[in-house]
This record gives C-alpha cells, sequence and structure tokens, in this order.
C-alpha cells in the first residue's frame, strides 16, 4: 500500500524534462499568440478597459475569440448578457475538446482538472492531443504547454494595452481582426454540406435582422435559428435514409 502510494507520487512528480519539452512544444504557440494578443490588447484598450483590468481578463477568459468579443461588443455598448451568451455559444467546442482529452487524465484529482480545463485552448488541444496519442506525453507536460501559452497570452494582451494607449491605431483594422478570427473559425468547420448550409442560413438571419434590430441581440437569434433548423434538417436526411435502406 505504502509503496503504491509512493509510486504514484514519483508518477506525479514534474521533471526538469517535463517542463523544458512542455515549454518547447508550447513555442509554436506563443509565436502566434503574441500578434493576435497584442491586437486583442489594442481592441481592449479601445473598449476602455486599463492594462491592469485587461490582463485579468486575459487571465479569466483564455479565449481569442471569446475576448476579441467582449471587447467589441463594450465598444458597441452591447448588454452583459449580451457578452456572455455570445462567448457561451462561440465556445461551447471546449466542451468536446474537454471531453475528448479526459481519457489521457484519469488518474488527476479534480484541483488539477479543474485548472488544466481553464487552460484548454484550440491550439493547445491540438498539440497535447497530437502528443497523447504519440504516446511520449503526460498531464504534467500537458499542463506546462497550457500554462506557458497562456502566460504569453496574458503578457501579449497587457503589451496590446500599453500600445493602444500610448499609440493611435485605426480602430477599422483592430476590429477587422476579430471578424478575420472568425472566418478562420468558420472555414475550420466547413467539413461537411449540413455546415455550409449552417452557415449560410446564420449569415443571411443575421444580415436581415440586423436591419431591423438596433442591438446586437440578432447575433444570438441567427445562431439559434440556424443551428436549430440544421438539426432538424441532418435528423430528417439520416431518417430517410434510414427508411431507404430499409426498403
Amino acid at each position: 500500500m505504502i509503496e503504491t502510494i509512493h509510486n504514484e507520487k514519483e508518477e506525479n512528480k514534474l521533471s526538469r524534462d517535463d517542463v523544458m519539452y512542455g515549454i518547447k512544444m508550447a513555442i509554436p504557440i506563443c509565436i502566434g499568440y503574441i500578434p493576435l494578443g497584442i491586437a486583442s490588447g489594442i481592441l481592449s484598450q479601445k473598449a476602455g478597459l486599463s492594462p491592469i483590468e485587461i490582463g485579468l481578463l486575459s487571465l479569466c477568459v483564455f479565449a481569442g475569440s471569446g475576448q476579441f468579443i467582449t471587447s467589441s461588443m463594450l465598444i458597441a455598448q452591447s448588454s452583459m448578457f449580451s457578452i456572455i451568451f455570445t462567448t457561451f455559444i462561440v465556445n461551447l467546442r471546449h466542451i468536446l475538446m474537454s471531453s475528448t482529452l479526459s481519457q489521457y487524465f484519469s488518474k488527476c484529482n479534480k484541483k488539477f482538472l479543474l485548472f488544466f480545463s481553464h487552460e484548454i485552448t484550440d491550439e493547445t488541444f491540438a498539440i497535447n492531443l497530437m502528443k497523447f496519442k504519440e504516446g511520449i506525453w503526460n498531464p504534467r507536460r500537458a499542463l506546462i504547454l497550457n500554462v506557458v501559452s497562456h502566460s504569453t497570452w496574458i503578457l501579449s494582451n497587457i503589451l496590446g494595452g500599453v500600445t493602444g494607449s500610448i499609440f493611435n491605431f485605426n480602430d477599422t483594422i483592430i476590429n477587422f481582426v476579430l471578424t478575420s478570427m472568425f472566418i478562420c473559425l468558420l472555414c475550420l468547420q466547413l467539413k461537411r454540406g449540413i455546415y455550409i448550409l449552417c452557415a449560410v442560413i446564420s449569415g443571411f438571419t443575421a444580415i436581415n435582422l440586423s436591419l431591423i434590430m438596433d442591438n446586437n441581440l440578432y447575433v444570438i437569434i441567427s445562431t439559434l435559428l440556424s443551428a436549430t433548423l440544421c438539426y432538424f434538417i441532418e435528423k430528417f436526411i439520416k431518417l430517410r435514409k434510414g427508411v431507404e435502406y430499409g426498403n
């Protein structure tokens, strides 16, 4: 019994190799986070946040799209409910990412899982999953990768906030960073016909609703309508195929 506990402690011990390898794997992510983080910090500064507030926002919301959404919607004077709900919808994919990685963290305690899950992003998920599948990864290295990436994001945002307070940047260029990020996220999802249809319906609905609504609720409404409609369309197609195969 004592020997088993001792072995478990040894397995959970963070080694220098874990730290160095985790940092090494985080470098490509950090390189990408620096320009995005600076742009996010500048946008947050335009929304009226101080460098300290920007740092706290980056610490609490480790999601590039989520932070861009928050800053942009603050500038647009959107309601807090709209900001929270929009961020929630955009980041729903984190549920799938967390559940996919869960098989590699069965021996970790809840405190570790709580901290680790906060650090998951699209980029850290992709690297961690790839390394776990290669069989040369462990939860300690995964956590180091996440923490280094998050630290880079926080520092880049603060730098962007300070830079934005010193220099005057074109708001149009900064605001387009969010648009370009969403375009990239959308393109990565267009792997099936139903996803393309959902994007078209959502875009068409959002454009038309924006002409008759004064607030950003049209984003939420168009998202829910398109997702619900495409869910039933896909369900109907599967049901029809099942009937045809049955015949």
